[in-house]
């Protein structure tokens, strides 16, 4: 496959019409399925494979914002590469790498795809909350044994819909739920039941997933959601109206949970898992205690430990997204993997409020990232194919952002010299 970087990208454009609503399609169709990772290697990857090679081979470029997303990806995954050499075992780390490898070209595809048309934002997120929608409601029939053999959507007594894990399930729901919070909150009154039906379906997944980075993403998120919709929109009008609907959401919610409580199974759960520090966090060799030890570890191991090395060590993987960019990637996966997320957090704040057609999709993912980045403290969230969507979709409205000031420099009159 054929990557090019061009540093004035221009328009991708098929011969045929159909071609380009063709690829649309399929991009919407990839990120329905990766709501669906009950094994691997699941749907989502097939598809996505032959897309992105069929759209880099069919002429879409990499434009020069795109551009430092694929090189710190690059050098991420290179310091990967380099860990497998210190490995004495070295099964399962190639195809570990590999996989890192797959994600990080998907983060680029979505940065890419979202360039050249701005409108696949809408099918991607509308794609999203269908997939995320489906798959919670599997959760949670499988939490509640509404059907014969439904058990198979849940993990220790814990809803995980079609994923392997109710830590990355919970998660997943997140920026779907943020996206319906924020339909809610400045579309019209009429459309407002639906809105509120899928959201109640999600947040009733995230609950039931009793994922304590789940259940914190998810309050971080709708808090911030508010405030900076509050900050962009300064009128008192829209202020009443978005303070009402978050009183009445808040409200709605509170009760939808109570109603699930009503079960002892719910709230034995609840109570066990709403506690701030579980036995297996602060026990000897515990969550926190390997954090400790796998940094110290680190700091004599430039070229990191190896794919999956700390967790056979200690029985338990890193729990930790930083410590496991030091001990998967060496110091140069943990220093491009840092620079990575600064760099992404800031270009996006710096167009958090602009009126853009795309400000609300790139306030959703940039805000949902922001979380990612403070859960990934105890969770590890490497291999999660959304958070490479959310890197994508904020690095696309970047792109997205400076041809639009291209455009504007280039349409503005010059001034001509005085003579």
């Amino acid at each position: 496959m054929t990557v090019i970087i061009d540093t004035a990208p221009k328009p991708f454009k098929p011969q045929l019409a159909g071609v380009r609503l063709f690829g649309s399609a399929l991009v919407a169709l990839g990120v329905f399925l990766s709501g669906f990772v009950i094994s691997e290697p699941a749907p989502y990857e097939l598809l996505m494979a032959v897309q992105i090679a069929l759209w880099f081979l069919l002429g879409l470029k990499i434009s020069r914002a795109v551009a430092p997303l694929l090189i710190l990806f690059l050098l991420f995954n290179i310091g990967g590469m380099f860990s497998l050499t210190v490995m004495n075992d070295i099964s399962g780390g190639p195809m570990y790498i590999a996989v890192s490898l797959f994600l990080a070209l998907s983060s680029v595809f979505y940065a890419a795809i979202i360039e050249d048309d701005h409108r696949r934002l809408t099918l991607i997120f509308q794609a999203w909350v269908a997939g995320a929608t489906i798959t919670s409601m599997l959760g949670i029939l499988g939490y509640f044994h509404a059907f014969p053999g439904a058990e198979v959507f849940t993990l220790y007594d814990r809803a995980k819909g079609a994923f392997q894990d109710p830590n990355v399930f919970g998660p997943y729901l997140v920026a779907p739920a943020l996206y319906l919070m924020y339909r809610i909150l400045s579309g019209s009154l009429a459309r407002a039941p639906i809105y509120v039906t899928g959201l109640l379906i999600l947040v009733l997944g995230i609950f039931l997933s009793f994922s304590r980075a789940a259940w914190g993403l998810f309050l971080f998120a709708a808090v911030a959601l508010v405030v900076v919709m509050l900050l962009k929109e300064r009128t008192a009008a829209f202020r009443l109206k978005i303070f009402s609907l978050s009183i009445a959401a808040v409200l709605v919610l509170m009760v939808a949970i109570a109603g699930a409580m009503q079960s002892k199974k719910v709230s034995e759960l609840f109570l066990n898992r709403a506690k701030l520090v579980q036995e297996y966090d602060g026990a000897r060799l515990g969550r926190f205690e390997r954090h400790k030890l796998g940094f110290l570890m680190s700091m004599e191991r430039p070229l990191g430990l190896g794919p999956m090395v700390l967790g056979k060590m200690f029985g338990e993987d890193e729990h930790n997204i930083w410590l496991k960019s030091l001990t998967t990637y060496g110091w140069l996966g943990f220093v491009s993997y840092v620079t990575l997320m600064w760099a992404t957090l800031i270009i996006g704040f710096r167009s958090l409020l602009r009126e853009r057609p795309w400000q609300p999709y790139l306030m959703v993912a940039w805000i949902c990232l922001l979380g990612h980045a403070l859960i990934g403290n105890v969770i590890d969230i490497d291999h999660w194919r959304h958070a490479y969507m959310l890197f994508g979709i904020v690095w696309g409205c970047f792109a997205l952002e400076q041809a639009h000031k291209r455009r504007n420099r280039l349409a503005a009159p010059q001034a001509r010299p005085i003579v």
